[in-house]
C-alpha cells in the first residue's frame, strides 16, 4: 500500500541576519510559514530503501535529503525494513522555497506513522539541516538561531502569489556575499508584522540577503517590479532567493495576478496560495 503525503513550501516573511556566531553559522530572526503548494512524497514498505524523482533532475541516493532522512529514521528506530519512495518535484529547485528541507522533514513524519518508535525527530532533523526542524511543525514560527530555535505563531492567513525567475541562488553564496558585505541587520519587529498582516496593510519586514542577491541577479529585481506591477503590495525575496513573494488581499485577487504574470512572463514559474 502506498501512502501519500504533502511537502508544503515555505516562505520567510522576514528574514534578518543578525550576525556570525563563533561557530561560523549566522544568527537568524525570520517568521517563518508554510504554504499551500509544495512538493509531494509517495511512500511503501519495501524490502530495501530506494527513491525515485519525478519532476526534476535530481540524486535519487546519500546526496539527496530524502533518501538520508529516510535511512536516518530506520537506523534510529531500528527498523529493518525498507522503503519505496517516490518524490514529485513541483517546486522549483533553489529556491529559497525550503523544498528540500520540507521533503525531508515530511519523510521523517511520514516514518513516524509508518514505524511508530521513540524517535527524536527534532534532533534528527536539525541533523539533516537547519530549516528541516521548522517543517515538522507544520505552523507558522519566529525562528531564532540558525533556525532552530523555533516559537510558535499565530500569523494570519495570507494570500499570497510566488514568482521564479528561474535563477538558481546557492544559499552557501548567499550568505557569503552578506558577510563580505557586512550586512548584517537588526531583529524583525514581529508585532509590526503581523499586525499589518491582520490588517492587509503595507508589511515592514525585511531580507537581510535581499540586497547582495539582486545586485548579482538581475532577474530577481525585475520579478519584485513585476509583482508589484500587477497590484500586489509588500514584494519580498524569500530566504536566499530566487524566488519572490507578495501579498493579496483575497485569494482571488492572488489568482488573478498569478495568471496576468503567468502570461507576461512565460518562462517564469508562478503560482498563488495562500500561508497555512
Amino acid at each position: 500500500m502506498t501512502d501519500r503525503y504533502f511537502a508544503p513550501a515555505k516562505i520567510n516573511l522576514g528574514l534578518s541576519v543578525l550576525g556570525v556566531r563563533a561557530d561560523g553559522y549566522h544568527d537568524l530572526h525570520s517568521i517563518m510559514v508554510p504554504l499551500s503548494v509544495g512538493d509531494a512524497l509517495s511512500l511503501a514498505p519495501a524490502a530495501s530503501l530506494s527513491l525515485r524523482v519525478e519532476g526534476a533532475e535530481l540524486p535519487t541516493d546519500e546526496r539527496n535529503l530524502v533518501y538520508r532522512a529516510a535511512r536516518a529514521y530506520l537506523a534510529a528506530a531500528g527498523v529493518g525494513a525498507g522503503l519505496e519512495v517516490v518524490l514529485h518535484k513541483n517546486l522549483p529547485l533553489a529556491s529559497g522555497l525550503g523544498g528540500g528541507s520540507s521533503d525531508a522533514a515530511t519523510t521523517l513524519l511520514a516514518l513516524a506513522e509508518l514505524y511508530p518508535a521513540d524517535v527524536d525527530l527534532p534532533a534528527l532533523a536539525l541533523q539533516l539541516g537547519a530549516d528541516v526542524p521548522f517543517f515538522l511543525l507544520r505552523g507558522a514560527a519566529l525562528a531564532q538561531g540558525v533556525g532552530e530555535r523555533l516559537t510558535p505563531l499565530k500569523v494570519p492567513e495570507t494570500s499570497l502569489v510566488l514568482v521564479n525567475p528561474g535563477v538558481e541562488v546557492s544559499a552557501r553564496d548567499a550568505y557569503t556575499w552578506l558577510d563580505e558585505a557586512g550586512g548584517f541587520t537588526e531583529p524583525l519587529e514581529v508585532g509590526a508584522i503581523l499586525a499589518a498582516l491582520e490588517q492587509r496593510a503595507d508589511v515592514p519586514y525585511l531580507n537581510a540577503l535581499q540586497p547582495e542577491v539582486v545586485a548579482r541577479h538581475p532577474a530577481i529585481i525585475r520579478a519584485l517590479h513585476a509583482l508589484s506591477d500587477v497590484g500586489l503590495r509588500s514584494p519580498l525575496m524569500s530566504g536566499s532567493g530566487s524566488t519572490c513573494f507578495a501579498l493579496a488581499q483575497t485569494d482571488v485577487e492572488a489568482q488573478a495576478a498569478a495568471e496576468r504574470l503567468s502570461e507576461t512572463h512565460p518562462g517564469w514559474w508562478v503560482a498563488a496560495c495562500h500561508t497555512l
